[in-house]
């Protein structure tokens, strides 16, 4: 399994990024896929979470109707689309998979065993 992060970088209050995470050595039907955060000084978060055959992901309240996760699966990408962005956003942001089948996601990091290095996202103030 391989995860490969990117998209990041620096925005203005109010803009958008699109990250990108490149999957390999897996298939995204026996997988759950998350997107975490880390912020200097800051616990590990969940962002956003997949089930690997839930139509409907997992938001932490806070980013819920500005960030979108999806997956493109002839690609083996998945994305996580930031609209809105505040400087509360700044963080490193990683891709993380987990084993997994039916409907079940999960916002626990301990459950994952795979992670990308990360890209980092700045919310300028």
């Amino acid at each position: 399994v391989q995860l490969v992060e990117s998209g990041g970088g620096m925005v203005q209050p109010g803009g958008s990024l699109r990250l990108s995470c490149a999957a390999s050595g897996f298939s995204f039907n026996a997988a759950k896929i998350a997107w975490f955060r880390q912020a200097p000084g800051k616990e590990r978060e969940a962002v956003s979470c997949l089930g690997p055959n839930n139509p409907f992901p997992w938001y932490r309240e806070s980013v819920r109707g500005r960030f979108t996760i999806s997956v493109d699966k002839p690609k083996n990408t998945v994305f996580l689309q930031m609209n809105s962005l505040k400087p509360e956003d700044t963080a490193v942001y990683h891709c993380a998979h987990a084993p997994g089948d039916g409907l079940f996601y999960s916002y626990d990091a301990g459950e994952y065993d795979r992670w990308g290095q990360g890209t980092q996202v700045t919310g300028a103030s």
